[in-house]
């Protein structure tokens, strides 16, 4: 009985003892991984909203029937801008390219007295423009720096008015194409959603209109207008489907 006892207290005190080192040795689980960083992916079709601050400034000349250019000043007026873009853009890697459409309404407007003929005013009024252009940027993940060039497309109507009752004595109207270039920067700030600003110069150059009736200024004469457009937007887009959502860096 006192062996059996001796030999359950030896029993005892070897595991106690054992049971540290067993501890010890037993496998450290290895920390969870760091999460993966997201890569905003600006790959896709988009729509998008935009609105904003044009400026257009505007010489005006008359061409006689003799082929002389009789100057008449220049001016320029701003007002808002509203309207849409529509496009498409392929990332790889860091570079970023795009095509893209957009039309604005526009209020650029402005009159001035003539200074050939002081009893009469002439206006200068653009109400729509459209820009269809090339992109090329670089993503710094969510952000976005881009240059942009293409055509430019601008409705005009030219008027000639009495100085005295602002009473419209001619007229004519034109849709003119030219050139235009821009740069802009566009954050995303959800998966398909972004938020950005853009400047874009309007090259339209110069176009020799008929008017409505015979030209009360400078007799026979055509009007040859001038026309640069500044443009300052804010803009957001929508990215459609799977082509917006971030991807996970792969190590």
């Amino acid at each position: 009985m006192r062996k059996l006892l001796a030999a359950a207290i030896g029993f005892a005190a070897i595991t106690v003892a054992a049971a540290p080192a067993s501890a010890a040795d037993m496998a450290v689980r290895a920390a969870p991984p760091a999460p993966l960083p997201v890569i905003y992916n600006w790959s896709g079709f988009y729509i998008g909203a935009n609105g904003g601050w044009g400026s257009s400034r505007n010489c005006w000349d008359f061409v006689t029937a003799a082929g002389a250019v009789v100057a008449d000043g220049c001016a320029d007026r701003s007002g808002g801008l509203f309207g849409g873009q529509l496009g498409y853009r392929w990332q790889t890697g860091g570079l970023v390219f795009g095509l893209e459409a957009q039309g604005d309404w526009a209020d650029l407007s402005n009159t001035r007295v003539s200074l050939i003929d002081q009893a009469f005013s002439t206006r200068v009024s653009t109400d729509a423009i459209g820009l269809f252009t090339g992109q090329i940027g670089y993503a710094w993940n969510a952000a976005l720096f881009y240059v942009k060039g293409g055509a430019a497309v601008t409705s005009n109507s030219f008027d000639i008015l009495t100085t005295l009752g602002g009473a419209t004595v001619a007229s004519a109207s034109a849709t003119r194409w030219g050139a235009a270039v821009g740069v802009g920067f566009e954050y995303g700030f959800a998966p398909n959603w972004s938020f950005g600003v853009e400047y874009d110069h309007l090259f339209m150059g110069d176009a020799n209109n008929s008017f409505s009736v015979a030209n009360p200024v400078v007799a026979g004469a055509l009007n040859r207008i001038t026309q640069d457009v500044d443009m300052v937007t804010l803009r957001i887009n929508y990215r459609f489907g799977g082509y917006g959502a971030p991807i996970a860096a792969r190590y």
